[in-house]
């Protein structure tokens, strides 16, 4: 399915007048202009060898008013289940008593540590949720994965609204904002956070500096939030409380962007962060967003089960649907899913960026043969999932007009009383034809995503 144009070549609402306007225009000049103003930013992705240039597409993604609005419930519906299953995993486990999820699924999950459960809860959980949302085939939006451990993209998406405002004002339709809207719900999350008994808590960007893939959006948040960005060595604890090194100056909230989302590594031993934030995270002096302990909602082999989690947890029939997905620790599914490895899609279980991902339609005979001794080797670790035909949108490539594949990142923020999923987001698109992989670790871009106005 083409999202900006129907079947006959027609323009779908709401993108008229951004078509119209597109093709009175130079494409190849609007392309240069994009890319200088991303270009004099200095937007990048990834570290080391692996730093690239940001691409921002200037074709705006457009969503109707009243579509978002069906988007927005479902999500935030979602969120509100994960948010509940996360704090009872902590706590009673009553959704494992209830078999609603597999006990032996959350107790072998490398986000579940003994450490967390025995923590003071946090105010929140699930601070920040950025799920990976796609159209399929027919035209319905859908989740392919929730990402509520480490999301990132949003200083993407507030740069990518800036670039194009700034470059195609013409071609852009007037849009609900992004970053007013952004910076406002991250700082009702992060202060919603904070230790009992503070009510102007000091917030840290915690990360671990160069080594981040994410460091130029780390470095942008910063600035956004008029925050510190900090490393594990520019802190140290004094008596019970998190402080900053240099000056020593308290630390109330980090809000966590590393790449490590444990307190222990693999042999049980703490890590740097374990080292550095478990005591005053026992002392309830501190508290991280997103908590420790998130994981366990990430964790690919819970997702085949979020939509029973919605009906646990909110009483309620979810109002946007997951993709079916097969936990192949289990016998029966993991029988089927060989049977026809072909047409499905495995995920390793812990693995993200797109990385390790099997697309059986597009996969060579000898990839689905090693993709199934992985699996009959150890079974726990994988997923499977039905294949989605993911909708493609017209993006600017060498001067002209091209479909290219594309996903949806909204933002939903949770601040202890309710969910909000900020309006609009980032679409990453494959800057390849025909690629399916739009993550940016693999070198996709990025599109501003634009929400008409309610007309309420």
């Amino acid at each position: 399915m083409d999202e900006a144009r129907a079947d006959d070549g027609s323009a779908r609402e709401p993108y008229a007048a951004v078509l119209d306007a597109l093709e009175g225009a130079d494409l190849p000049d609007v392309g240069r202009r994009v890319a200088a103003a991303t270009a004099e930013l200095g937007v990048t992705h990834g570290a080391g060898e692996a730093c690239h240039p940001f691409v921002i597409d200037p074709v705006p993604r457009v969503f109707a008013a009243e579509e978002w609005r069906a988007l927005e419930a479902g999500l935030a519906q979602r969120v509100r289940a994960l948010e509940a299953f996360v704090a009872d995993v902590h706590g009673e486990q009553a959704a494992l008593a209830a078999g609603v999820v597999p006990r032996e699924a959350v107790e072998s999950c490398v986000w579940f540590e003994p450490d967390v459960r025995e923590l003071p809860p946090p105010p929140l959980w699930i601070g920040v949720a950025g799920p990976d949302v796609v159209r399929d085939g027919r035209g319905r939006l859908v989740v392919l994965e929730d990402n509520v451990r480490t999301p990132t993209m949003m200083a993407y998406a507030v740069v990518a609204r800036r670039v194009v405002d700034a470059t195609l004002d013409t071609a852009a339709p007037s849009a609900v904002a992004v970053e007013e809207p952004l910076v406002a719900a991250l700082w009702r999350t992060l202060a919603a956070a904070a230790p009992d008994g503070i009510d102007d808590a000091s917030v840290a960007i915690l990360t671990e500096g160069a080594a981040n893939a994410l460091r130029w959006e780390i470095e942008a948040l910063g600035r956004l939030l008029d925050v510190p960005v900090v490393e594990p060595a520019d802190l140290e604890v004094r008596r019970g409380r998190l402080c900053v090194r240099a000056t020593g100056a308290r630390v109330d909230v980090v809000f966590r962007r590393t790449s490590e989302e444990r307190l222990r590594d693999g042999h049980g031993r703490l890590n740097v962060l374990g080292e550095l934030l478990l005591d005053p995270l026992r002392a309830g002096t501190l508290r991280v967003v997103n908590a420790f302990g998130t994981g366990v909602a990430d964790d690919k082999r819970i997702y085949p089960h979020v939509e029973d989690l919605v009906r646990f947890f909110c009483g309620e029939e979810p109002l946007v649907r997951s993709v079916a997905t097969y936990d192949l620790a289990d016998a029966a599914r993991r029988a089927e899913a060989m049977s026809r490895l072909e047409e499905l899609v495995v995920k390793p279980r812990g693995g993200s960026g797109g990385f390790g991902v099997v697309v059986g339609p597009r996969a060579s005979p000898r990839e689905l043969d090693a993709t199934r001794d992985a699996i009959r080797a150890d079974p726990a670790r994988f997923v499977a999932q039905e294949a989605v035909e993911i909708s493609t949108h017209p993006t600017l490539v060498d001067g002209r007009l091209e479909p290219r594949h594309l996903d949806l990142r909204p933002f939903a923020f949770c601040d202890g009383e309710r969910v909000r999923v900020l309006p609009g987001g980032l679409s990453r698109f494959a800057l390849a034809a025909g690629d399916l992989v739009v993550n940016c670790s693999q070198g996709g871009g990025g599109k501003d995503v634009r929400v008409m106005p309610r007309g309420d």
